[in-house]
């Protein structure tokens, strides 16, 4: 290919390598040059042009990018009309993406005019979904470069294909263990049917059955019978060994384990295997979560019918690592096994008490004690250290119901913007070596030190409790604790809403405690609250 400046009068022909704006006139790169555009680059007084000339040999940017794309186009697969030497691939159904990352790799070494770009294998498509595109970098291309990528393409043929998803049939065992609440079953069960529904899969049958091998057989043996094209079992116990409950249960109904354990993390605790020609998957706990772990990895392959070898599963360590979750045991300090965890006490004590009308509920007293300091004497109690008062309004007299009270305070100069900004304020307060904080509202004098205390009993990161939320009768209260994991998401929380939606953003880290009475909700906002919680506490 000729590329150069030339005069005007010569770039007939040619292809503008370069846009030219000069007055009225606009000549995009890429136009092929005729007597037009030269008559119009001389009334703009342009003397010379920068232009690309084929030669003999050459072939077009845009019929080599579409050649190419033929090349490796396959099942599934449609092409676009190339332009400006780029030619993009699309998903004609809904599947998984198969690529020859092999073949990609060597056609893409062929000259570096010749350019293929690819979406991740093994990736869920729908149908107009972008999955490739071919790209000419030049304006032209030498016609041996095209021919040898062509070759290249087909000598593997297909090199990208849509593999549609073929299994609409899942059948799903839960095994029991004391402590598991159904509810736990039930959200998994939600979160798969989601999980499958792309795929055009839906459950047609599950099975709930004690954590023991002759069970889990049984329901096993029901759900294949019942035509489940794809098993997957949730135990109440994560898979331990080739010989613990599922994997045998599997052996039991005549199946065989192809492999256990995968490096993918989170999802290292996979079984695949088969039974009487249907696959049968015990899943990690991870799996219960809506987020991608490796879980995904193994299942949409499956229901594209795509076979997973022990050499699939092993080959995906390379991007196996993937986002962290926040149930993710972190590496813990010496200091932490000797000395126990630290949990600080945030307590809000903000607020403008809109709805009290004049008086500021803070400073209200109950029994002879302003609320404010109720709820700091209450956290005091607790094991939780040190205790942060938060103040705003009226700060003198919050800060004066406080008096003589071991509390740090912190002032919030912005507590009219609402409540996140005092969250913000305390969590910022909070020390470094402390390994959570838990949130009190300053206006709930009933949360005594016993009830702080079972949700500090109930936090325990090793086990995935990283949020401990009081519950009573099936809804939540407060205080709420967070481990350190989450301060900065809750620094991040702006406006009057406080931390309600990061709790439904981590589900998975959430537990919650079961909590006698009604002061982990009762909180007061009105004179009728007031009234009513006054009576409570001094009748008692």
């Amino acid at each position: 290919m000729k590329f150069g400046a030339v005069p005007v009068r010569d770039a007939v022909g040619g292809t503008a390598v370069h846009s030219i704006r000069e007055g009225a006139l606009v000549l995009k790169k890429g136009t092929l040059i005729g007597a037009a555009e030269v008559a119009a680059l001389e009334a703009a007084n342009i003397k010379e042009i920068v232009v690309a000339r084929l030669e003999p040999g050459d072939v077009s940017e845009d019929q080599a990018a579409a050649d190419i794309a033929a090349a490796v186009a396959g099942e599934g697969v449609r092409t676009d009309k190339a332009f400006t030497g780029r030619c993009n691939l699309f998903a004609e159904e809904a599947g998984l993406l198969v690529v020859d990352k092999d073949v990609v790799n060597r056609l893409n070494r062929v000259d570096e005019a010749v350019t293929l770009a690819t979406l991740t294998a093994y990736k869920p498509v729908v149908p107009g979904e972008m999955i490739a595109t071919v790209k000419i970098i030049p304006f032209a291309v030498a016609g041996g470069a095209r021919d040898k990528a062509v070759a290249e393409a087909r000598k593997a043929q297909p090199v990208i294909r849509v593999a549609p998803y073929r299994v609409r049939k899942v059948g799903v065992v839960s095994t029991l263990l004391p402590g598991l609440s159904p509810k736990v079953i039930d959200k998994t069960l939600k979160i798969t049917a989601a999980r499958i529904a792309p795929a055009g899969a839906t459950i047609i049958a599950e099975k709930r059955v004690p954590h023991e091998q002759a069970a889990l057989a049984a329901a096993i043996d029901e759900l294949l019978n019942a035509g489940a094209e794809l098993v997957v079992v949730f135990g109440a116990s994560a898979i331990a060994d080739r010989r613990d409950v599922i994997p045998a249960a599997l052996e039991a109904v005549g199946g065989e384990i192809e492999h256990f354990g995968m490096p993918v993390d989170p999802g290292n605790l996979m079984l695949i295997g088969r039974a009487r020609g249907q696959a049968v998957l015990g899943a990690p706990g991870c799996a219960r979560s809506p987020k991608e772990n490796g879980f995904d990895w193994v299942l949409m392959r499956l229901l594209a019918g795509l076979p997973v070898s022990r050499e699939d599963v092993t080959g995906m360590g390379v991007g196996g690592l993937l986002m962290e979750i926040v149930t993710r045991p972190q590496p813990r300090e010496e200091k932490e096994e000797e000395k126990g965890r630290r949990i600080a006490a945030v307590v809000l004590g903000a607020g403008r008490s809109t709805r009290m009308g004049a008086v500021n509920k803070l400073t209200a007293e109950i029994g002879g004690k302003p609320l404010v300091r109720i709820a700091a004497e209450n956290a005091l109690a607790s094991h939780a250290s040190p205790v942060i008062v938060v103040t705003g309004h009226e700060r003198e007299k919050v800060e004066a119901a406080l008096a003589g009270l071991p509390v740090q305070i912190v002032f919030n100069a912005d507590y009219a913007e609402g409540l996140g900004t005092s969250l913000k304020a305390g969590i910022a307060a909070v020390p470094k070596d402390a390994d959570g904080a838990i949130v009190c509202l300053g206006d709930m004098p009933q949360v005594d030190a016993s009830l702080i205390d079972q949700l500090i009993n109930g936090f325990d990161p090793e086990r995935g409790a990283l949020v401990v939320v009081p519950s009573i009768g099936g809804l939540r209260g407060n205080p709420v604790l967070w481990s350190r994991r989450f301060f900065p998401a809750l620094m991040g929380i702006a406006g009057d809403i406080g931390a309600r939606n990061l709790i439904a953003t981590y589900a998975e880290a959430v537990v919650e405690v079961p909590v006698a009475g009604a002061a982990a909700l009762t909180d007061v906002d009105t004179p009728e609250s007031f009234s009513a919680v006054k009576a409570e506490i001094e009748r008692a």
